[in-house]
């Protein structure tokens, strides 16, 4: 995108992105800023010039002027995710890329009342891969809910801000109760134990969607993934 954006502007661009993602996770409502010199670019016809230089995989949704304090990470106030599963016996050819396969189907129950614990302001450090610079794993989840759709299971996340494979760790928690792995009661003593190893697996990354950010003027890039709602489980 940096380079595809300083060819198209004829100037060297660095880009300030809303989050970072692990290599196979997908984004559907991904933001990025960054300055320009070129005020006077036709900004409306930005996305369709900067498509022809992008691979097929990577597309822009909107183009916008901000003020120059504004930072695609640092203003943002959420950041929000979706995780797929696909839980029965067979696996799809479809959805191999996109969701999650478990053989054994889940206790959807179970599952909401592990995630119970997890809402509200917690030191994270059970449910993080790498700590970040500062060293601060105190994080804010503002909800996390549990929707079956058809086979699928869509687990839904909003936070001020995420630590490495937070999300990842905490929904193979979830996935373990589930499946009566684990107890939902657990969970409360595995976040306070502040400890990578108490949470156990981390689901795989290609069933991870970093689905939208939303901002102080009200502006909300989510997106619901589209091949979780027509894509069929073959």
């Amino acid at each position: 995108m940096e380079a595809a954006i300083s060819a198209l502007l004829g100037e060297p661009i660095a880009l300030t992105s809303a989050g970072r993602t692990d290599t196979g996770v997908h984004a559907c409502g991904q933001v990025v800023s960054f300055t320009t010199a070129r005020i006077a670019f036709p900004w409306d016809r930005f996305a369709l010039a900067l498509h022809t230089r992008l691979p097929r995989d990577i597309r822009v949704r909107d183009v916008a002027t901000v003020a120059p304090d504004f930072s695609a990470r640092f203003s943002a106030l959420r950041r929000r995710y979706l995780y797929a599963i696909l839980a029965r016996p067979l696996p799809s050819a479809l959805l191999a890329r996109y969701a999650w396969h478990l053989y054994r189907p889940l206790d959807i129950a179970a599952m909401r009342a592990a995630a119970l614990p997890l809402v509200g302001e917690h030191d994270f450090r059970s449910f993080c891969g790498t700590l970040p610079e500062n060293g601060n794993t105190v994080r804010r989840i503002e909800s996390l809910t549990i929707e079956p759709r058809g086979e699928l299971t869509i687990v839904r996340v909003a936070a001020n801000a995420f630590l490495h494979r937070m999300v990842r760790t905490i929904v193979g928690l979830l996935a373990e109760c589930a499946m009566g792995r684990r107890s939902p009661e657990s969970v409360a003593a595995i976040l306070a134990a502040r400890d990578r190893a108490a949470a156990g697996v981390t689901a795989p990354a290609y069933g991870l969607y970093f689905a939208g950010v939303a901002y102080p003027d009200g502006y909300d890039s989510f997106a619901e993934p589209p091949m979780l709602g027509s894509c069929p489980a073959e």
